[in-house]
């Protein structure tokens, strides 16, 4: 009898474990379900949700570094010709974006419109120096006459110049290059980029996913446009993605990830890259394809970027993008920093520069679940263009057009430790704990059922020996 008692307390068991084990197996399609139901609720651009908390305000504190080129040899170079040599100075840090989201609107079409107001405020214990350092930089207004004014023309330009006793480098304080100052031959403001406090960006109208959550905070117009007008080409005019702060959530890695970035006026694309862990959050890394800034040559698709073809060496040159046509044909051509993935003749053309993917590659990380944006490092170089001149007095001695780099910014902001402790509090907690008991109920069920069922089949042969 007791025999058959204890073979009954194992089967039991067994059958207990399987249920148990059972248990788990169901909970995990209902956990994913039930995550999934969790995280598209709190993606959602609307008050009352993670996301619109982290969306109306930033949720880390956003930095500029600013490193300007100061010219070592520009006696040399206006006399001789030689070729510039400069030296990166910095960094001058700000504290940027420290404003939240204005006039904030929700659509009837689940749509949510809104400005990005600017500011900027100067942080001396993360600088090398104060604003009013000197450097001996590229003139802004020179270089700016030199493509605006026609070459029919340059002997009013010469004549500015002399008049202004203007140069083609000039010493500024940190401050007045990349802020303003009043130039002495425009007589009127100039400046790296100027205006920008008390500025806006925008309106962006974006999509709030409450009605398709695979659509969320992508951009759906840009100052009252679905496209831009900057390029004449239907490709690079358009408008993809979000702003880059958060994506529609569950990322996969084989996706690239599109983002529309109003200070290079065009949309961009990250690939995948590595899986990282922040804070204890697990993240996807996702950065820059090196033939973003390709010449049309090599990558077809930037063609419709190539405005100019004498500077661009007939669109070969790749590294740079010229943006002149949405800054109010200011000579402006954008980079990565030390033009990085650029021609080599951009750095022949000016010494000094050496160019390194851990310091001037542009990345985000992006907890993939959310979407959300958790660390992210912008690097942006900006250049502006001077070439010869057979009356311009300082530019007789230049050989060739040169793109010529003035500063170079890294924007960065990192989710600190509060923040993301409350992260992982609202959502990766919750979810690890639902994952945990899923795979213990599983595991706790297996191990029951199987330990039961081999107690069970030892004792039945014991008890057959027996009889």
């Amino acid at each position: 009898m007791g025999c058959c008692n204890r073979r009954r307390g194992l089967l039991a068991g067994a059958v207990l474990g399987a249920v148990v084990a059972i248990l788990g197996g169901i909970l995990i399609p209902v956990g994913d379900s039930i995550i999934e139901g969790t995280v598209r609720k709190e993606s959602v651009i609307e008050p009352g949700t993670t996301a619109y908390d982290n969306w109306k305000a930033t949720g880390a504190t956003v930095y500029r570094q600013f490193w300007l080129f100061d010219v070592t040899n520009a006696k040399e170079v206006l006399e001789t010709g030689a070729t510039p040599v400069v030296k990166e100075k910095g960094p001058y840090t700000y504290r940027t974006r420290f404003f939240p989201k204005a006039n904030i609107t929700f659509n009837p079409n689940d749509t949510v419109s809104f400005v990005l107001p600017h500011g900027a405020i100067f942080e001396p214990s993360m600088s090398v120096g104060p604003e009013e350092d000197i450097v001996t930089s590229l003139n802004l207004a020179v270089a700016g006459a030199y493509s605006l004014i026609p070459k029919e023309l340059h002997v009013v330009l010469e004549n500015m110049i002399k008049t202004s006793n203007s140069s083609l480098f000039h010493n500024r304080t940190v401050k007045e290059i990349l802020w303003g100052y009043t130039d002495p031959m425009l007589k009127s403001p100039v400046g790296v980029f100027l205006p920008y406090n008390d500025t806006k960006d925008g309106p962006y109208n974006i999509y709030s996913g409450k009605d398709d959550i695979s659509k969320v905070a992508i951009i759906d117009m840009w100052k009252g446009q679905r496209s831009l007008t900057y390029w004449n080409d239907t490709y690079c005019d358009m408008i993809n993605g979000t702003d880059a702060s958060s994506f529609p959530p569950f990322l996969e890695k084989t996706k690239p990830l599109n983002f529309f970035s109003s200070d290079i006026c065009r949309s961009l694309s990250a690939s995948f890259q590595q899986s990282l862990n922040l804070k204890g959050i697990d993240v996807y890394r996702f950065n820059l394809h090196p033939d973003t800034m390709a010449s049309p040559t090599r990558n077809p698709d930037n063609r419709c970027f190539c405005r100019d073809k004498a500077t661009t060496k007939n669109c070969t040159l790749a590294g740079v993008l010229d943006i002149s046509a949405c800054k109010d044909d200011k000579p402006i051509y954008i980079s990565l920093p030390h033009f990085l993935h650029g021609s080599e003749s951009l750095r022949e053309s000016v010494l000094g520069l050496n160019p390194n993917e851990e310091q001037h590659e542009t990345f985000l990380d992006v907890e993939p679940l959310t979407g959300f944006t958790l660390r992210f490092a912008k690097r942006i170089q900006i250049n502006m263009m001077y070439g010869p001149s057979k009356t311009v007095t300082i530019l007789k001695k230049v050989k060739d057009y040169t793109i010529f780099p003035v500063v170079w910014m890294n924007e960065t902001a990192m989710l600190d430790d509060e923040k993301a402790d409350v992260f992982k509090e609202r959502l990766v907690s919750r979810i690890q704990m639902l994952e945990t008991i899923q795979y213990v109920l599983l595991g706790v069920g297996v191990s029951v059922f199987v330990l039961c069922l081999i107690s069970y089949c030892v004792v039945r042969r014991k008890d057959s020996k027996i009889a």
